[in-house]
């Protein structure tokens, strides 16, 4: 199972986005990012080797490390023990007064980054039938988004179908379809978002019999 957080910390005027995620087994990383208007401030990264391969228990002990790793970041941040510089774009009086008035072009063609988590990633195939319980947010501010495009399709299968749904005000979506048959060597589960410009994927690697896939 995959853990993560997301908070907005505000200190002062200034909001800051943190983003705690596990990277999964394939990487055993516990990566948290410190996000202002899409720029990456800060990042902090630690491993759990030591808790491979995971089981019930170990799992709960990833969980309350990511949790102290998300909350320690977050109260350095509002104590002001972790001091971060914002960019120069956004500490000049000129580039402050044209945010305020209207969005530069280059702003508004930065797209956003989505987040998707596989909610249900221990149960999500029962037999050959696959059901994707998918969350989707937007990256810098943890928002879930509405009317999100998701879609699944099995990499190295004979057939080269997509699978595809919108997500709800919740920022769910729900996918449900047979696995087809596989006929490449390296197959993989791969699940994509899209919101106008913005863009988020997922991609596990399949394994002969899985329970649970692995993230490659």
């Amino acid at each position: 199972m995959l853990f993560g957080h997301n908070t907005n910390v505000q200190v002062g005027e200034t909001t800051y986005h943190v983003q705690t995620e596990d990277r999964g087994a394939t990487n055993a990383l516990i990566d948290t990012t410190v996000y202002f208007h899409g720029h990456v401030l800060h990042r902090r990264t630690n491993n759990y080797f030591d808790l491979l391969p995971l089981n019930s228990n170990s799992e709960q002990a990833l969980k309350r490390r990511l949790d102290q790793q998300h909350g320690a970041v977050v109260e350095e941040l509002r104590a002001g023990r972790l001091l971060l510089p914002l960019p120069p774009e956004a500490k000049s009086p000129a580039g402050a007064n044209a945010s305020n008035a209207a969005p530069s072009l280059s702003n508004a063609a930065v797209p956003k980054i989505l987040t998707l988590v596989l909610i249900n990633s221990k149960t999500w195939l029962a037999g050959k039938h696959a059901t994707l319980d998918v969350s989707v947010q937007n990256r810098e501010s943890g928002e879930a988004l509405n009317h999100a495009r998701v879609v699944a399709r099995v990499e190295g299968a004979a057939d080269s179908n997509e699978f595809k749904t919108e997500t709800g005000i919740d920022g769910r979506a729900l996918l449900e379809f047979d696995m087809p048959r596989i006929s490449g060597a390296e197959p993989a589960l791969v699940i994509e978002a899209f919101d106008g410009a913005a863009k988020g994927h997922l991609r596990f690697q399949l394994r002969a019999r899985p329970k649970v896939p692995a993230a490659s």
